[in-house]
């Protein structure tokens, strides 16, 4: 792998985040945008007539329902390699959740623990994702995803750095991540409790806060009496608006409830 195309890679693991449009959803299923008859070897395989995304796409997995501040929640725990592991356990997001406002929480129903393929991770390495419209057994809702981690691997982080990669680079070693700079890189072991701090502390919140800016742009507006085409609107205006403004967003959303939970020594907390 080149150096231009591995620091593509970590601006993405940046990211952390797969803003998907349920209102554009599969719209180019079976067509040469969607790699048809193109040469697929850096791609993530969608077969064709599959109407679900490849994080939709889950095997093995239990499922649990919860019941926090009288909102429902579905909790997909999808089984991980043998070398790869869930940081968060159910009742360590349970309790980040009831944590944040219950006016947040908005549709939001499908908390998922999922095992991406090698491929993926190779692709598009994230920390987790929300998902605005997330099929599950015949059902749409929001979702937050947040993906196993395989400990035999390590945490590369290109020494070429933006000022948001400096940024994030940052945020990981106040996460715990132990950097040492080797050559054109900057390489930590994955550490569990390190990870567990990162999407627990961070990447959950961070993707909350997400929903949280699409829900002050299309939902919150709602009138008695608009019609359809009104939030539609709202929607097609929130998809519009720059990555970095939605990052900014999200960061600041995270950053400030962390403030609050550290100051009231609601976290860090020990797994539960």
């Amino acid at each position: 792998m080149n150096e231009g195309f591995d620091f593509y890679l970590k601006e993405l693991l940046l990211l952390q985040i797969d803003m998907y449009n349920p209102t554009r959803r599969n719209k180019n299923i079976g067509t040469s945008n969607q790699g048809i008859g193109q040469n697929n070897k850096l791609t993530i395989p969608e077969p064709y007539n599959e109407l679900k995304t490849y994080y939709e796409r889950l095997v093995d997995y239990q499922k649990l329902v919860r019941v926090i501040n009288d909102h429902e929640f579905i909790f997909v725990i999808e089984k991980t390699r043998s070398k790869s592991v869930h940081s968060c356990s159910i009742g360590d997001v349970e309790t980040m959740i009831a944590h944040i406002p219950r006016e947040d929480y908005g549709d939001m129903k499908f908390i998922v623990l999922r095992q991406p393929k090698r491929k993926e991770v190779t692709l598009m390495p994230v920390w987790g994702r929300l998902v605005y419209s997330f099929e599950f057994e015949g059902e749409y809702h929001p979702a937050i995803i947040l993906e196993a981690v395989d400990l035999s691997k390590k945490l590369k982080w290109s020494s070429k750095l933006s000022i948001d990669s400096q940024k994030e680079l940052n945020r990981l070693k106040e996460d715990g991540h132990n950097f040492v700079f080797e050559g054109r890189h900057y390489i930590a072991d994955y550490e569990i409790q390190n990870i567990r701090n990162t999407q627990l502390y961070r990447t959950f919140l961070h993707e909350f806060g997400h929903y949280v800016h699409y829900l002050e742009t299309v939902e919150r507006p709602r009138e008695f009496d608009e019609i359809d085409t009104d939030r539609d609107s709202r929607e097609d205006k929130y998809f519009t608006i720059p990555e970095v403004e939605k990052e900014k967003y999200a960061h600041s959303y995270a950053d400030q409830l962390r403030s609050e939970l550290t100051k009231k020594k609601i976290i860090p907390f020990d797994p539960i």
